[in-house]
């Protein structure tokens, strides 16, 4: 009855152990699963060609994976695929190439834009084949690193940079798109707009923060925005065109906040 009883005991011991450990797990463990919600924009920095034409036919991102590699990529099912003109694509105007596609929750590592063959460069009146060979093996990789909790839609503003993006190779004289691309989520960045007056010259509007700028041209109403920055203190640059009479105007200390559009309002030329 002795060894009986003991074992009755040290069961029930063992019981009482586990039921404590399960409980103890159970009210401090926190969820790591679960899913977010991202959107991806197209737009571009204004640059000096007459059209520069990029054939998108998907996106890609890489979640919760650092590595550089092959493996682990998520086509998001891009729906508007087809050519752009980059040039289009300024003064706030954009492109959605992603709507409300369902990735799991975590560190969204990189973002891969995937291209066509379609792909040219209009430049003084001629045209020329843009070759992208990164883009039709691999696609243009972007690093993000953006943290997404779960059930949050972020919208990721993939920003070209044409001047930057576009290099003639020595002699072979082929013309190569070597793109660099700012990404940034809407949410946490902010805006700037503003009209220039008169409204019938082109006028590029160009700010910078001593690490990162970005620019636009004025519509046929002179009004400009630029959208994707990063919060704090901007120069800004206004320089008509150098064929007219008025002269370059620098506004300094501008204050970007996150989630707002500062307007600067009428800002007239002199």
């Amino acid at each position: 009855m002795k060894a009986v009883k003991q074992f009755k005991i040290l069961m029930l011991s063992i019981l009482a152990i586990t039921f404590f450990n399960c409980s103890d797990n159970d009210d401090n463990t926190t969820p790591t699963e679960g899913k977010s919600q991202i959107s991806v924009k197209l737009m571009d920095n204004p640059g000096d060609y007459d059209n520069v034409f990029v054939d998108v036919i998907d996106v890609k991102v890489k979640v919760n994976d650092s590595n550089d590699d092959e493996n682990g990529w998520i086509s998001l099912n891009a729906i508007n695929t087809g050519v752009y003109d980059l040039l289009e694509l300024t003064g706030g105007i954009n492109v959605l190439l992603v709507d409300d596609f369902e990735i799991p929750s975590g560190t969204l590592n990189q973002i891969r834009l995937i291209l066509g063959d379609n792909n040219s460069i209009v430049i003084d009146g001629d045209t020329f084949p843009l070759n992208t060979p990164s883009a039709q093996q691999s696609g243009l990789k972007i690093k993000v690193n953006e943290p997404l909790a779960p059930n949050i839609h972020y919208t990721f503003l993939l920003d070209f940079d044409v001047d930057e993006s576009i290099v003639v190779a020595g002699n072979s004289g082929n013309i190569n798109l070597k793109p660099v691309i700012r990404a940034n989520v809407e949410a946490n960045s902010g805006a700037l707009r503003g009209s220039i007056s008169p409204a019938d010259v082109q006028t590029e509007v160009s700010v910078s923060n001593g690490i990162e700028t970005a620019s636009a041209y004025t519509d046929a109403n002179g009004n400009f925005m630029i959208v994707g920055l990063i919060e704090g203190l901007y120069d800004v640059t206004i320089t008509p065109d150098i064929d007219s009479i008025y002269q370059e105007l620098i506004i300094e200390n501008v204050e970007i906040t996150i989630g707002q559009t500062l307007d600067l309002g009428l800002i007239t030329l002199d």
